[in-house]
């Protein structure tokens, strides 16, 4: 019995070196496809092991966009208590998966350090506010808060990414003053950035927000990387084509608009659109024709119908924007905010569409260069609430762990950590 033991180790051995090295190797694939049972924590494990000092390829249109890391201590007891469904691989099965991904159009991006996370969101306001902070909270991803004081005393330097709450950077407080300018919520936040903008030195809010973009403007052209939703990438841009002139009506700043405010556009200045016009109209929910809504409202009657749809760009040649539209499904459901969508017609010509509406003119999800930094802009408030109200009550995510549009919003956080020489847009 001893002798056959020892035959049957030996044996073992000689089959071990006849292998060629590294095939009993442990790696762990992280799938992003169907079979993922909580998406949006997989991102956040990822993001740990960055965290940790490790790297993980982020495997492009491979299996819903997967992640592939070295067995790091810890990653077996992380993905389990978070749910995370994983797959351990040896590295004849992990070279295979190279080999789909060369001959297919696919690609590997090595991610390495996980960028420092900025939000811009008024100190006063919850979490559940906005969907990003949603995002980070659930996956786990730590970030920081700051607002117009931090923005204009420098600190943007801190962060390679910045994220722009539903901010109104015209200073019209989300043109809200039609239907809640009795409430309390409203007169607070009015009076919160009132308050602000006579601390640091100005007579008027909307030159405080002007300042401030023109601060986000530069951080961005200097390398940062720059994510918004609902109404700040609008009200961004409008605020940076009206620098020389007044839009804002005599309700919020107490003067009335220049009479040739439309005139003295200057649209070189802007992020993402042009030859747009702002509304100066105080009693119209609307800051500009840059939003679809409400002429929308005509063809998505209701959140069955609204949908739209990723493109799929060539992985080898256009990684950057193959990362952000890295998803298990093609289409996403839509979802309404306070800016929904952006009519095509006013977009730069620099800029790339990665999700539009079928049969209609409307883009939803658009990504740019400006200098060295890069920016990408998606309409609508929370991908898991169609229609979010003033008042509504928080998303839970754990009830929506393999949502398509909030895999949207943590692909744009993983991005900025992939190696610079994979960008090569």
């Amino acid at each position: 019995m001893k002798r056959h033991t020892y035959i049957l180790a030996l044996s073992t051995l000689v089959l071990a070196f006849a292998l060629p090295a590294g095939v009993f190797a442990q790696r762990i694939l992280i799938p992003m496809d169907d079979t993922q049972t909580d998406h949006l924590k997989a991102y956040g494990v990822t993001f740990w092991v960055l965290e940790e000092g490790g790297t993980a390829e982020w495997l492009l249109n491979y299996r819903g966009g997967s992640f592939l890391c070295d067995k790091y201590a810890g990653l077996e007891d992380r993905l389990l208590s978070r749910g995370v469904t994983f797959e351990e691989i040896n590295s004849s099965q992990a070279a295979d998966i190279y080999q789909t991904i060369e001959v297919e159009n696919m690609e590997k991006a090595q991610l390495e350090k996980p960028p420092k996370i900025a939000v811009y969101t008024p100190p006063s306001h919850q979490p559940w506010d906005d969907a990003v902070t949603l995002a980070l909270a659930y996956a786990e991803i730590p970030y920081d808060k700051i607002w117009d004081e931090e923005v204009l005393s420098g600190r943007l330097e801190d962060y390679d990414w910045l994220h722009l709450h539903h901010e109104d950077f015209t200073g019209q407080y989300g043109k809200f003053y039609s239907a809640y300018r009795n409430q309390l919520w409203y007169q607070q936040d009015v009076q919160k950035n009132i308050d602000m903008a006579r601390k640091l030195g100005f007579t008027k809010v909307s030159k405080m927000k002007g300042d401030v973009a023109i601060e986000i403007h530069e951080y961005v052209t200097r390398g940062g990387f720059l994510f918004a939703m609902c109404s700040a990438p609008e009200t961004i841009d409008v605020a940076l084509a009206s620098l020389g002139t007044d839009i804002v009506p005599q309700q919020f700043d107490g003067d009335p608009v220049d009479p040739d405010a439309l005139e003295h556009l200057d649209y070189s200045n802007t992020f993402a659109f042009e030859n747009f016009k702002p509304d100066l109209n105080a009693l119209v929910y609307r800051h500009s024709n840059i939003d679809t809504y409400p002429d929308r409202m005509a063809k998505f009657t209701d959140e069955s119908n609204d949908v739209f749809y990723l493109f799929e760009f060539s992985a080898k040649l256009d990684p950057v924007p193959t990362m952000l539209v890295q998803d298990h499904v093609s289409a996403v459901p839509g979802f309404m905010g306070q800016t929904t969508g952006f009519f095509k017609d006013v977009l730069k010509k620099h800029v790339t569409i990665l999700g539009e509406v079928d049969g209609y003119p409307e883009v939803r999800y658009i990504h740019g260069n400006v200098g060295r930094g890069s920016f990408t802009f998606l309409g609508g408030h929370d991908p898991e609430d169609y229609r979010h109200m003033v008042g509504d009550p928080k998303t839970e995510l754990k009830f929506h762990k393999n949502s398509p549009g909030y895999r949207l919003i943590l692909n744009n956080i993983l991005f900025p950590a992939a190696k610079k020489k994979e960008r090569k847009t």
